[in-house]
């Protein structure tokens, strides 16, 4: 919304799975209630898609979102997309088998995919001015004040 491009590994055609956050952290408050001791959960959202899909999602919910009158808007848009060269080793694709946890516990993603995308654009219109500390780069800067001088 800022007009800055995006960075897209490769031809954005690696593969990730996505989860919306708190179904994530219902997952864990599962795994912690109802898990074995010492045994490993593999949490997966059951959407694996492209980043350039993700990508390309993110833009047209952004659009769909937007109010007409918002001049970043017009700010928004595939034009921004920017293809660079691939990390040397990156894996093509991502994915784990998320079956234990299933079976085990009960525990499922509930949100659907394009539902959580909304939400998490939803929740960074609600923190837009929390969220200008970490876009400025002040995030940053603190940080390296607190922990580099340790």
């Amino acid at each position: 919304m800022q007009g800055k491009k995006i960075t897209v590994y490769g031809d954005g055609k690696n593969v990730h799975d996505w989860l919306y956050v708190e179904d994530h952290a219902k997952a864990i408050d599962m795994v912690q209630e109802q898990g074995r001791l010492f045994k490993t959960y593999d949490i997966d959202g059951h959407k694996e898609k492209r980043n350039i899909e993700i990508i390309n999602i993110i833009i047209e919910t952004l659009q769909e979102m937007l109010p007409e009158s918002d001049p970043r808007k017009e700010l928004v848009s595939t034009d921004l997309i920017t293809y660079v060269e691939d990390r040397k080793g990156h894996d093509r694709r991502y994915a784990i088998a998320p079956d234990k946890i299933k079976a085990e516990i009960g525990w499922e993603p509930e949100t659907m995919f394009k539902e959580g995308i909304k939400l998490t654009i939803k929740w960074f219109f609600e923190n837009e001015d929390g969220m200008k500390n970490v876009t400025s780069g002040d995030y940053q800067k603190y940080y390296e004040d607190m922990y580099n001088t340790k």
